[in-house]
């Protein structure tokens, strides 16, 4: 994980999680397009920092939400 301006608001297209419910509280945005990384930021910041995590780290992260 490395925090990286090269991801930022105007270089990627941004998603929400399908589970962020519609009311507009703490939800992350993810752009799964990049070949190397995934990008990640705060839903409600979309020109504060961003995240960007290997695609397997990302991948081995979400496999273990779905654990719990």
């Amino acid at each position: 994980m490395r925090h990286t301006p090269e991801f930022g608001p105007d270089s990627a297209t941004w998603r929400k999680s399908t589970y962020s419910g519609g009311s507009g509280g703490n939800c992350l945005e993810v752009n799964d397009t990049h070949p190397t990384h995934i990008p990640v930021r705060d839903s409600k910041a979309p020109h504060g920092p961003t995240l960007a995590f290997r695609r397997q780290a990302w991948a081995a992260f979400v496999e273990n939400l779905k654990l719990d």
